[in-house]
């Protein structure tokens, strides 16, 4: 079974769908409600799980009794939890999302792992074990630092899920493989021709998502190109973005090295339809099953 490492942050969050997100002052009826695991790496393992591979998600998540909603979920689809974080007092970080029914927007408040710091456990080797890439959201910033170093020294593929510039990214850029930069994903210094820098920087393939326009990706060695997402119908984006990750990094770990010129117009075609899959389904897990019968196809 191909194996990925995923490592970052880890959020509890409080999903309500509705007709239309109300205004300042007003109040309205959510059709649904659900109760998930969130952020960039989780909704990326639980990807990875469920295309038929094994996610080993390294986070900080703690003992509060909120940590347990969490837990379950990861649980019930398959995510090997690997907890960092001890603390039972603090609750882990939390997140609220409305989602609107006509097409799926979301609106997401999130206070993320700002004041939460963590040390990398002591068998990062072991934790890595068969991995066969390492996605790092960023977050927890020793972690994905010692995470992205063990990945190096051993030759595992690093995949960068870049949506937004963090200070870390100084220390963390040079170690990645892959940086999956978002639509407004820019470096302070060269915000005009950030692909280019992070060529620079020596990372060999950049890509870069744009919603529903077309995915497009550049090689430090030569070779560029776009691959168009299919289009479909938007009923829920919540974790789209991340679960386009997760395909990626799962692609990559099945690959079992940096991908090529060659090698991704396939992986970026095979990601676009993973998340063309997720946003089609409404809710945060429904289109895991779905997911599934895809993933068994793809890696037996």
């Amino acid at each position: 079974m191909t194996e990925v490492l995923l490592v970052g942050l880890s959020t509890v969050d409080l999903v309500q769908r509705v007709e239309a997100a109300p205004h300042p002052g007003e109040k309205v009826q959510s059709t649904s409600v659900a109760t998930v695991a969130g952020g960039p790496a989780t909704n990326a393992a639980v990807a990875v799980a469920a295309l038929g591979g094994r996610a080993r998600l390294l986070t900080a998540l703690g003992a509060h009794p909120l940590v347990e909603l969490a837990r379950r979920d990861l649980a019930e689809h398959g995510v090997e939890l690997v907890d960092v974080r001890s603390d039972g007092v603090s609750p882990p970080p939390v997140s609220a999302a409305v989602v609107r029914e006509r097409d799926g927007e979301r609106t997401v408040v999130s206070h993320n792992a700002a004041g939460v710091e963590v040390l990398p456990p002591d068998d990062l080797d072991g934790v890595l074990g068969r991995a066969a890439a390492v996605l790092v959201d960023g977050h927890h910033p020793r972690l994905a630092l010692a995470a992205a170093e063990t990945a190096r020294r051993r030759g595992v593929p690093v995949v960068l899920d870049a949506g937004s510039y963090k200070p870390v990214l100084v220390d963390l850029l040079p170690l990645v493989d892959v940086c999956a930069c978002s639509e407004a994903f820019r470096l302070p210094d060269r915000p005009d021709d950030t692909d280019r820098a992070l060529h620079d920087l020596g990372i060999p393939v950049v890509t870069r998502t744009r919603g529903q326009d077309p995915v497009s990706w550049s090689c430090r060695g030569g070779g560029e190109g776009t691959v168009r997402p299919p289009e479909v119908t938007a009923r829920d984006t919540l974790g789209a973005g991340d679960v386009w990750h997760g395909a990626l990094a799962f692609g990559i770990a099945r690959l079992g090295r940096v991908p090529t010129a060659d090698d991704l117009p396939g992986l970026l075609a095979e990601a676009n339809e993973v998340a063309a899959l997720r946003v089609r389904h409404r809710g945060a897990r429904a289109w895991v099953a779905a997911a599934r019968s895809r993933g068994s196809s793809i890696d037996p």
